[in-house]
């Protein structure tokens, strides 16, 4: 596979050697009788890092997740959780605790029960139960609400709870199943930040299932985007965001503008692609590894497109379009450029900008066009 270069702090930044994880899981493989639904995953996760898992629905991420639990067991390969393999303990004596998508709150008790009860199952003495909930509400700001019933809480102080509940018991490994799946957009955004200060003030690791694009970039140090039971890229929010290593990560994490072609000149410091949505070549600022006329595709995302008047001056990187399409977002502005081959450019133009520039109405003649550091080159 060949892909753009990525600067050497982004690669350091995107691997946990394995001697350093908290978290190694080993060419991990789950079958469903024929059904594959992980593919020979092996990841490796530091510890007190807050990681996501990110995906589409039956990408096998849950199923990953659900094995660290222990909820089922792996078909072949190994999982380790501070040097311990997890392949012979039941779910009840890991060091793991897992927080459920539907938060699985006691209807019937109260905010301080339901967070005491693995407690006292464990038998944990009872002054012991007393610190230990009151510490893990307070933690949460729940602790005022400690004799309510789940039913007298809003979505947001029941996820709370449900989090107090999980970190009473001090596991080393915390397990999050779509956490925010439940709230509002509202609420979720606040929610995103707050669950991410309290993980960060307790030793704990934390490994986290979502199909929220935005969730998983706002909460994660490290995310990997799952596809049909196999691991696609690992990274940064930015390292993904910003370089992505294929056609499916570029598409999938946030939006993007992606042009087909071909590879027409190879320079070490530059590449020129020939493309037949575009007038002019597009200019990327950087060589490749590969033969001339390779087929490759251009990643240019949507707030680095500039829409103007103007014929850009630059012999690249350009073409000539008509705004189909305007959704105004509010500090920003979302642009739809039909070109003349028919296909759709987005430019993401903030408002402050446009009211500078003066903005492009419907049916206006326009000109769409980006840096040469603005592609990212994509080859699988």
């Amino acid at each position: 596979m060949e892909t753009t270069p990525m600067p050497t702090a982004h690669i350091q930044e995107s691997k946990i050697p394995s001697r350093d994880a908290f978290i190694r899981i080993e060419n991990v493989v789950k079958k469903f009788g024929d059904s594959v639904a992980v593919n020979n995953v092996s990841l490796n996760i530091a510890k007190n890092e807050l990681f996501a898992l990110l995906g589409s629905s039956g990408c096998g991420k849950s199923t990953l997740l659900r094995m660290l639990a222990g909820f089922e067991a792996a078909t072949s390969g190994k999982i380790f959780v501070d040097g311990e393999d997890l392949a012979t303990l039941p779910p009840y004596r890991r060091p793991v605790n897992m927080m459920f998508q539907s938060y699985a709150l006691f209807p019937h008790m109260s905010v301080e029960s339901n967070v005491a009860f693995g407690l006292k199952q464990e038998g944990v003495p009872k002054n012991e139960i007393k610190e230990r909930v009151a510490d893990a509400l307070n933690l949460v700001q729940m602790g005022r609400y400690a004799r309510r019933k789940p039913h007298q809480l809003s979505g947001g102080q029941q996820q709370r709870v449900a989090l107090a509940r999980s970190l009473v018991k001090r596991p080393k490994l915390l397990l999050l199943d779509e956490p925010m799946s439940a709230l509002d957009k509202k609420i979720r955004q606040k929610t995103q930040l707050e669950l991410v200060n309290i993980i960060e003030k307790v030793d704990v690791t934390c490994v986290m299932v979502t199909h929220d694009q935005e969730e998983a970039m706002t909460m994660a140090n490290r995310l990997a985007v799952m596809s049909e039971g196999r691991i696609v890229q690992i990274g940064s929010p930015n390292d993904v965001y910003e370089f992505p290593n294929s056609r499916f990560s570029a598409e999938f994490i946030g939006s993007t503008n992606l042009f087909e072609g071909k590879v027409v000149e190879d320079e070490p410091d530059h590449i020129y692609v020939e493309s037949e949505d575009l007038e002019a070549r597009m200019y990327v600022s950087h060589g490749i590894t590969g033969p001339l006329g390779m087929p490759v595709g251009i990643s240019v995302r949507p707030e680095r497109v500039r829409v103007t008047r103007e014929k850009p001056t630059t012999p690249h990187n350009w073409a000539r379009g008509v705004v189909k399409d305007v959704a105004y977002m509010g500090s920003y502005s979302l642009y739809h450029v039909r070109l003349p081959g028919g296909k759709v450019v987005v430019s993401n133009l903030s408002s402050s900008h446009l009211m500078n520039e003066g903005a492009p109405a419907w049916n206006d003649d326009v000109y769409v066009s980006w840096s040469p550091a603005s592609g990212v080159v994509l080859t699988q």
